[in-house]
Formats: structure tokens, sequence, C-alpha cells
């Protein structure tokens, strides 16, 4: 897409709206710009008239075309469907932007996004989640910073990304924390006895002076400008974990999110309480849990199936 463009400037306008005006991270803006910048390149598009139809509709078929590497490497597969839709989303709220602005394009309510399956959960059961969350037992400052970090995520059901920004200064002697979420909201979590016993340990024994609560430790740590840990760094200390607990299935920070709310629901929570838990916007994306922790589903079929032959 050339510099200058109609286009390229309402554009650059929409980011700087998302951000400001929106409160959206930066990285929601930096995805929302990548997105835009492929769709208005492969379109053509330099006006705000020439996205039509017929030129979403290509698009659409460009991308659901697109080889991608599959999860073993062998072989190539296709966009999924839930990449294809944040394109999608993208478009539909920059034209929501210019119709705001009164500028003439697509109908904003003309992008229907791709039909998805329902989701499913990557669960680990209650065994297997054990022995992940003692697997780190030595009292090296690495494995104390690696008992913590899974503990208060399992504790708190924080997402990947807001574990990794909290602050050093947390207060351990109360049992709850605010944290910013998507979208900046703040959200009250809670830790466990567990969680506030493997920070003070790991706390205790740190040297750095490092504002973040989660750090690199050993060389890694001398070499790096930035101590913060990042959601990939935390990724590979889960699956080292996982892999020593002897789980076979991949474990992910999100797989440690989903025991979190799995294990409330079975327990007796609500729904709603959990919705204010894990920070969800929509009552709806919390209720993907429903159908695996139901007790009564289990008590109903235990029941009534089979009669016959008992």
């Amino acid at each position: 897409m050339a510099k200058g463009t109609e286009i390229e400037k309402l554009k650059i306008q929409f980011l700087e709206y998302v951000e400001i005006e929106r409160g959206r991270s930066l990285k929601t803006v930096e995805n929302y710009d990548r997105y835009l910048t492929r769709f208005f390149g492969q379109s053509e598009v330099k006006k705000p008239k020439d996205i039509t139809d017929e030129v979403v509709r290509k698009f659409r078929l460009w991308l659901n075309r697109q080889p991608v590497p599959t999860e073993h490497g062998k072989d190539m597969g296709t966009l999924k469907k839930n990449t294809q839709n944040y394109y999608l989303i993208a478009l539909r709220s920059f034209l929501k932007y210019m119709m705001m602005r009164g500028v003439t394009s697509l109908p904003p309510d003309r992008i229907e996004l791709a039909k998805v399956g329902e989701r499913s959960l990557d669960l680990i059961t209650a065994k297997e989640l054990i022995r992940l969350l003692d697997a780190p037992s030595g009292k090296n400052v690495k494995e104390m910073r690696d008992k913590a970090i899974l503990e208060t995520l399992f504790s708190t059901g924080l997402r990947v990304s807001e574990l990794c920004a909290l602050p050093r200064e947390v207060d351990l002697s109360a049992d709850e924390m605010s944290v910013r979420g998507k979208g900046e909201k703040v959200r009250v979590v809670f830790m466990s006895e567990r969680a506030r016993s493997a920070l003070t340990k790991y706390l205790g024994i740190r040297k750095d002076m490092d504002d973040a609560l989660f750090v690199q430790v050993g060389n890694r740590a001398r070499e790096s400008g930035s101590l913060r840990l990042t959601p990939r760094s935390i990724e590979r200390i889960i699956q080292t974990y996982s892999a020593l607990a002897g789980i076979s299935k991949k474990v992910t920070p999100h797989v440690i999110r989903h025991s979190f709310a799995t294990d409330l629901l079975s327990n007796g929570a609500d729904l709603r309480s959990v919705q204010a838990l894990l920070g969800h916007a929509h009552i709806a994306t919390t209720q993907i849990y429903t159908h695996v922790t139901d007790p009564h589903l289990k008590k109903i079929h235990q029941d009534f199936h089979d009669k016959g032959r008992k």
C-alpha cells in the first residue's frame, strides 16, 4: 500500500483512535495495523470507496487458501477460521470508525465472520495438575521462582500476559490483588496460602533489584537488558515441568487457567463469579466450561443410562 494514500491516512487515524479513545493495548494496535495493511495490500485498496463486497469476498477467499505449516511441520494446512476472523474483525472496526467519521465506504454490517466450531478445552486431570505443581521442588532461586509461577497461575487464573506484568511489590499479607487485564479493565484475583508461601520463599532469596515479580535468573539474566519474563519464557518453563511431571499432553499457561476455572465450577462455584475471576467480558465465554464440570449431568447419566442391562 502506497504511503500517503487516503486509506493509509485514515488507517493511521483509526489506530490512534483505538489506542487513545478506545484504550486498547499497543499489542492490539499492532495487530490491527498488520491485519489492515495486509488487506489493503492484497486488495489494492487506496481509498474508502474501493472497499466493496466483491473486494472483501476475494480477500476472504485468498485468506482461506493461505498455506500454513501444520503442528508437526510435515504438511501444509490452511489458515484457521479463528485467525481469518481476526482480519475481518479489524476491518469491521475500521469500517465502523469511518462510518462514525462520515466517510463513505462499505457498511460494517456487511462483514460477516466465518463460522467456527465450538471451542474445545485443553484440560489435564487433577492428578496431572498436582504433579505439575509439585514438579519444581528445588531450593535454588530458579526452582522457587518456577514453583511460585505455577502456584500463582493456578490460584489466580491469570492470563500469561497478566502474570508477566505483575509488579514485584505484591502485598503478600493480603490474599488478594488487583490486576489490569484485557481492555485495561481492572479486576481482583485471589492468592491461595500455597501461592503466597511460594511467592514469599522466592522473593526472600532474590538478589536483583528489578521491579518485575517474575524475572530471568542465571546467565541469561546477566546477558539480557531486561529481566522481566516474557509470555514465551513462561510457556517454556511450563513445558519443561509438564515433561518432568510425565504429562504427555501439551501444557500451556492457558491450560492452567482452564484448570482454575473447572476446579471452581466442579466444586460448586457459580458461573457469574467465575466469569468475574477470569475477567471475561461475556458470560458466553465462561460457559464453555459448564459441559465439563456439571455434576448434575453426570448424576443423570449414572441414574438413567443403560438401565436395560443392569
